[in-house]
């Protein structure tokens, strides 16, 4: 059986929390990332339990975060909504996905493709 995929939109988890992360996006982003490990390692009660498959996709200040073990980053090179997209829509199949936004437009394209959606605080 395949891992579950767990998708994070980091713009609108990071801006979900007014917490100085515009004065360094690329350190919110970093610090997500590193939150995200033990989420890989040990799941989310709403998903699966882990072990799951992370993708973290970065855009504009922040695309310069590299991936670590457990998280894999996207560098989104247009738009983050349609490099979330492509993941689902190139990496989902088969298997269950989850993408974290609140963005109203992603989730109805992502939901499209089969994935669910959960809110940025899943992952805060």
């Amino acid at each position: 059986m395949s891992r579950p995929l767990l998708v994070v939109d980091a713009a609108n988890v990071i801006g979900s929390v007014p917490d100085g992360w515009w004065r360094d996006r690329e350190g919110a982003a970093v610090k997500l990332r590193n939150s995200l490990v033990e989420v890989g390692e040990h799941g989310l009660p709403a998903v699966a339990l882990g072990p799951l498959d992370v993708v973290l996709v970065v855009e504009g200040k922040a695309r310069h975060v590299q991936s670590v073990t457990g998280v894999r980053v996207v560098s989104a090179t247009t738009s983050g909504d349609d490099a979330i997209v492509e993941v689902v829509r190139t990496e989902a199949a088969g298997r269950r996905c989850v993408v974290i936004t609140a963005d109203r437009d992603l989730r109805r394209r992502v939901t499209e493709l089969g994935a669910d959606v959960l809110g940025p605080r899943s992952v805060r």
